[in-house]
């Protein structure tokens, strides 16, 4: 049985604030801040340029790869960490299309991450706009999956609402009709069970900030398929994708698997950010996660439409439609939320009006579910949120 109380001990959690924004930035692991300043003064102020061997960097990205490829089912070997989020998607989406030669068409839903659509617009114009992205309404993906579908491009949690796509189902239609399958674990990859090898997903991509804990600007992941991996072409060929960077060739040789979808230099000080997180991640279980989280949101959800009749659940009842955030809609939910925030509830915000709060059993407890709920019911009945110093929009929302 996992001990959850273990887990909230290894998290630096500040004192008075309950913290349920973990699915936008996951907070400290304790021993985080001492394994990044090893890295900066043992390692590269020590040992200079000769950490890159002695210290392992060049290997870290593979071996951060393997630790997540646990957390979301995918073979070992078949991950990668570095670049950003949006770089990862690129790559995905630019090896699914080359791998689809004669097919033109890219889908994808309202519910997807606007960077990972910004994304796809970029790369479709630099191939001459010769491609078609598709946005849908998430219940008509499964529709739109015909057999002119090159890639199926799909976030598996809206991050807004929290609803989940059926990862199975939708990638077992898009390859009956001969598409090729992208998924963005962003909300997904320590949130809950994911199954990458049994569903057989193509390509998945995730960030590491969020469920994950690793700090600000942590890097990104990417998946490709072993059967795939061998065959896939880097749109963007950077050095360290190269089978012998250190060879310095004047053309590009693609490495052997996932290697291939390194690009640059990776980043060594936030790697081992990751890393004191990981180590966090190595003793979960996902299956008693994922339980856990279902537990503590519905007890999130029945004690606010009992408590707070003006805000609407915006996410799926059922707990098997939905990730591991709660979002509430209401018309002032900016306004609301700065006021929770200046009473210690910490949760986020998402225009037009959504009131979003991550569920992290890894740090949260049933103590801090009913503080939050008392705390969003104070800020409701007082009227809390009618405040002009509330309304004053903050780059980050």
């Amino acid at each position: 049985m996992m001990d959850f109380a273990r887990t909230k001990a290894l998290f630096h959690l500040p004192e008075g604030v309950t913290y349920l924004d973990g699915n936008s930035l996951g907070p400290m692991p304790k021993t985080a801040a001492a394994r990044v300043a090893q890295t900066v003064t043992a390692e590269w102020g020590e040992m200079l340029i000769t950490g890159w061997n002695k210290a392992g960097w060049m290997a870290q990205p593979r071996a951060l790869g393997d630790r997540i490829a646990r957390l979301i089912g995918a073979a070992p070997g078949s991950v990668v960490v570095g670049d950003t989020l949006s770089i990862k998607v690129y790559q995905a989406l630019a090896a699914a299309l080359d791998l689809r030669p004669d097919r033109r068409r890219v889908l994808s839903d309202r519910g997807n991450f606007p960077t990972d659509l910004y994304m796809a617009e970029g790369l479709i114009a630099g191939l001459g706009g010769r491609h078609e992205l598709q946005v849908v309404d998430p219940e008509s993906v499964a529709d739109n999956i015909t057999d002119d579908l090159a890639v199926l491009m799909l976030t598996e949690v809206d991050y807004r609402t929290g609803r989940r796509h059926d990862m199975a189902a939708l990638t077992r239609k898009a390859h009956a009709a001969g598409a090729l399958v992208i998924w963005d674990l962003a909300h997904s990859a320590g949130a809950f069970e994911v199954d990458l090898a049994g569903c057989d997903v193509d390509f998945a991509v995730g960030c590491t900030y969020k469920y994950l804990n690793a700090g600000p600007g942590a890097p990104a992941f990417i998946h490709v398929a072993p059967r795939l991996a061998g065959r896939v072409r880097p749109a963007l060929s950077g050095w360290l994708g190269h089978e012998a960077p250190f060879d310095f060739e004047m053309t590009y040789r693609p490495g052997d698997g996932i290697e291939r979808m390194r690009v640059g230099t990776p980043p060594v000080i936030q790697m081992a950010a990751l890393e004191a997180a990981l180590d966090i991640w190595d003793g979960v279980d996902m299956a008693a996660l994922r339980a856990r989280s279902v537990a503590l949101s519905e007890r999130f959800i029945e004690g606010v439409e009992a408590a707070c009749p003006d805000l609407r659940l915006a996410s799926p009842h059922d707990a098997g439609q939905r990730g591991s955030q709660v979002s509430f809609r209401f018309g002032e939910g900016y306004a609301a939320m700065q006021a929770l925030i200046a009473k210690g509830v910490i949760g986020d915000f998402r225009a037009p009006d959504i009131m979003r709060f991550g569920i992290t059993p890894l740090y949260l407890d049933e103590a801090d579910i009913d503080r939050a709920v008392a705390t969003i019911a104070a800020v409701m009945d007082g009227r809390l949120w009618d405040d002009p110093a509330y309304r004053q929009r903050a780059a980050v929302t």
